[in-house]
């Protein structure tokens, strides 16, 4: 059940391409993007060379005044403060930047992460009684708590102050908190709306310089190291990398050609990246933060706060092979879920008419709920919940399910949710993904207001993956330089997707070296007279499409292509994202 694609070919137009061209002194190819994607010269300039005087005044964001005096006044008076963060990459990242800049002004700072299987997602008022008792009286979340309001209503009720740092969507009522930092309250008028959570403490962080006494030069080489967790979080967490997020990410990866922190190169060093060569988007996404994430999936995330704060390198190791194990297992558990259930899609009657789904299963690992769900959604171009009944019996709820979901861009996945809350004992997320848990009794009443609610929303046409092409190529425009100069059009992401060029009319230029168990490809492919190697990732249920002599239109990425550097060739490789029979005759 795989939809077929829509490509959406670039506008024909070349004068602004032209001028681009001519005023930057970029290639044709890249100039074409660059116009294709709305720049002008100053534009395409300005995106060229980000630069810390990109970054926002933190300030400009609603609350920040409170939020900094309080925490000073804490950090001034040795008081114990407490981080109540997240279990993913992004919780994880925010506490480390966090606690690390309390500590070198002076302040401490203890933390909790919840565990996912335990504990669940968000705050707990359990947690808040403890940290009552060991005599914590400031509170600060991270990438958790803007839906948290009754749980910090209750620590104010036993005299703790609780500042929310967080990007969620806010509910109605923001939590009744000293501060609520969240660049996507209504009143907040914080011109980048797309930060991830630790981008939002990295603001803090940022405030919290100015208002040190360190010196410019001392502050900026703090914010500077405290870019590269926030960087790898920003990727992870999927929001757009553009405006202030492209700098962060682009000076924060930059920054990891040169690590101190014996945690991060450890976990560089099992995640198979090169010393002294700063990692990519695809890297980080695919390398470093399924390792990160493993933790909080499969285990404890505490692991990865000592990781980036120990400074023993034996020990960083010992955490970096760990991490490396859970995601290998992971991995596995991830993949024969998806297999169970593409075989049940495949099974079950009438599913290539359903606009959505929820799949439940027999104890399922938790940790694994999201990224089955993102796999599903690739594949099926459906919005798609994942539930397990995996978690603890809960006293009030008895027997009930918990998991995840994740969308496709014309679907608000938390509107949905949104639509029907009596179903649910608790629910959040955002556009893109979400999580539940619900009493099992419920599975039925969600499966179907869910497929009703999408099928009302979505069209056939929102349905089908969509390629929104670049601009068309000709292989003899993919040389070294100029697939140089298109890298600087990075970092690649969410919201600023690596260039998508159409080929037309390319040859399998002869048999296909299968990489993995039937599932990927090298194909050779001629085309203009010149023959470039395409790596076909998960092309396996459509081989036939690479049979010799057949020819075919291409959708193609470039990519960095370590492996092909070390051996001494072109430090990138072609990755074929659609292929098709080719509309047009020699």
């Amino acid at each position: 059940m795989r939809p077929a694609a829509r490509w959406i070919p670039p506008p024909a137009d070349g004068a602004d391409a032209a001028r681009l061209a001519s005023g930057l002194g970029l290639p044709p190819l890249v100039a074409r993007v660059l116009a294709n994607r709305g720049f002008d010269v100053a534009a395409a300039e300005r995106f060229l060379s980000p630069g810390l005087d990109g970054l926002h005044d933190p300030y400009l964001m609603r609350d920040m005044q409170p939020a900094v005096e309080r925490l000073w006044q804490a950090i001034q008076n040795r008081e114990p403060i407490l981080l109540y963060g997240d279990y993913d990459v992004d919780g994880t990242s925010s506490v480390v930047v966090l606690k690390k800049v309390i500590e070198i002004l002076g302040g401490c700072a203890a933390f909790h992460i919840p565990h996912r299987l335990k504990d669940g997602y968000g705050m707990r008022s359990e947690v808040i009684d403890r940290a009552a008792r060991e005599g914590i009286r400031l509170i600060v979340s991270v990438d958790t708590g803007i839906r948290a309001s009754e749980v910090v209503r209750h620590a104010q009720a036993i005299g703790i102050d609780v500042i929310v740092t967080d990007h969620h969507l806010p509910e109605q009522e923001l939590p009744p908190a000293l501060a609520v930092l969240n660049p996507n309250r209504p009143d907040c008028g914080y011109p980048n709306k797309s930060l991830c959570g630790a981008g939002v403490a990295l603001k803090l962080v940022q405030a919290l310089l100015k208002r040190s006494a360190l010196p410019e030069a001392r502050q900026a080489a703090l914010l500077d190291s405290f870019l590269k967790p926030v960087a790898i979080a920003t990727v992870a967490d999927i929001v757009p990398l553009t405006g202030e997020n492209r700098v962060i990410v682009q000076r924060g990866l930059s920054g990891m050609r040169r690590v101190k922190n014996a945690g991060l190169r450890a976990l560089m060093t099992v995640a198979g990246l090169d010393e002294g060569e700063p990692p990519s988007t695809h890297q980080v996404a695919f390398r470093l933060a399924p390792r990160i994430n493993a933790a909080g999936r499969m285990a404890t995330a505490q692991d990865v706060i000592e990781l980036f704060l120990t400074s023993d390198d034996s020990r960083a190791k010992e955490i970096a092979e760990k991490l490396d194990a859970l995601n290998r297992e992971r991995q596995q558990v991830e993949a024969e879920i998806v297999e169970t259930l593409l075989k049940q899609c495949e099974e079950m009657a009438g599913a290539a008419d359903q606009a959505a789904f929820v799949f439940a299963g027999e104890n399922w690992h938790l940790g694994v709920l999201g990224i089955v769900a993102s796999r599903l959604v690739e594949r099926l171009c459906r919005p798609v919940f994942v539930l397990s009944n995996a978690a603890s019996v809960d006293a009030e709820l008895g027997p009930h399910l918990s998991g995840s979901g994740r969308s496709i861009p014309a679907f608000h996945l938390l509107g949905a949710l949104e639509s029907m809350p009596g179903l649910f004992a608790k629910f959040g997320g955002h556009r893109q993904a979400a999580g539940v848990t619900m009493a099992a009794g419920q599975l039925a009443e969600f499966q179907r207001r869910f497929q009703e609610h999408a099928a009302e929303v979505l069209t056939a046409e929102d349905m089908r993956p969509v390629f929104n092409a670049d601009a068309e190529a000709e292989f003899a425009e993919f040389t070294d330089g100029g697939v140089e100069q298109l890298m600087r059009l990075g970092p690649f992401g969410f919201g600023n997707a690596a260039p998508l060029f159409i080929v037309n009319g390319a040859e399998v230029a002869g048999p296909v070296r299968v990489l993995a168990e039937g599932k990927h490809f090298s194909v050779p492919l001629r085309q203009a007279g010149r023959m470039l190697f395409c790596k076909a990732w998960n092309f396996g249920d459509r081989a036939r499409l690479f049979e010799p002599g057949n020819r075919l239109d291409l959708l193609v990425q470039v990519e960095e292509d370590s492996y092909s550097r070390k051996r001494g060739y072109s430090p990138w490789c072609l990755v074929l994202k659609d292929a098709r029979a080719a509309l047009a005759a020699d």
